[in-house]
């Protein structure tokens, strides 16, 4: 009997790849659902490495960021003029350059942040064929970098207005936070043909209880106590990556954003610059 040759790699039956899910999908919220912390936070943090801004500007930041995580569940106007003066630090900056820095600042400070949990759960939606969304506050620009690194579909992010390739510094439309995060899903819905109910929504804040209650699915991921509750009382189910001892340390920064940025950054500065004059 004469042996066989092996397969070559071509005549081997190709993986089978799921059935594209056109009318279901995922939306994953980004600050601590898919990520620990808050990814503006990190990208403060890089860019002030990388000297793009002064102790005044991070100190100004600060008091931006602070105030609109402060009144963002009740003052609106006054959220939307907190993210205005946060976004006036990038007037004038090239689209290219944003582009960059979110792309090396993610690779250095977020990948290694993000929830194995939370991925797990958006890869077992792509494997189901269905399209998977983050839904961020932070600028649509970063949020792209983040759902490209891990493989997503796409962002919806708050969008800076652009002219002649560069930063105006003022937005386009609404800041993307609460009721805002569900229209845009709702927009997006109607534009790819999606069924919201059969879609699923991810997120960590009662904030977000607007896209929970649009899709058909909702699942509390690292709640905080508020929406805790929330899934208690309608029956949602819950997951939560954290320990005891992590959920302290993630919610500094999920809570005070990048208003940390003064003490912690400034403060890192300043003992560069000590440590500069010792050598």
């Amino acid at each position: 009997m004469v042996a066989q040759p092996p397969l070559a790699a071509a005549e081997l039956a190709p993986t089978a790849q799921p059935a594209a899910d056109r009318t279901g999908a995922a939306f994953f919220d980004v600050d601590n659902t898919m990520m620990q912390g808050a990814s503006l936070y990190y990208f403060a943090r890089g860019l002030a490495a990388r000297r793009y801004f002064t102790t005044i500007d991070l100190a100004r930041f600060a008091i931006s960021q602070a105030r609109f995580r402060l009144l963002a569940a009740e003052h609106a106007g006054d959220m939307d003029r907190a993210r205005e003066a946060a976004l006036s630090f990038v007037k004038g900056w090239q689209v290219e350059e944003m582009q960059r820095l979110s792309e090396e600042i993610f690779d250095e400070l977020m990948a290694d942040r993000i929830w194995s949990g939370t991925r797990a759960l958006a890869d077992a939606h792509l494997a189901a064929g269905q399209r998977v969304w983050l839904v961020t506050a932070a600028p649509v620009e970063l949020g792209r970098v983040i759902a490209t690194r891990l493989g997503l579909t796409g962002a919806l992010g708050t969008v800076a207005e652009i002219r002649d390739g560069a930063y105006t510094g003022r937005l386009v439309g609404e800041m993307m936070h609460g009721p805002n995060k569900a229209n845009a899903v709702e927009a997006l819905a109607a534009a790819e043909g999606l069924d919201l109910s059969r879609c699923t929504a991810y997120s960590d804040s009662i904030n977000d209880v607007p896209m929970l209650t649009t899709v058909g699915r909702a699942v509390a991921v690292n709640p905080d106590s508020a929406l805790r509750r929330m899934a208690r009382s309608q029956g949602w189910e819950v997951r939560d990556f954290r320990s005891g001892r992590n959920a302290a340390k993630v919610a500094v920064p999920v809570v005070l954003g990048a208003g940390m940025v003064a003490g912690a950054v400034v403060g890192g500065m300043a003992l560069s610059r000590r440590r500069k004059k010792a050598l």
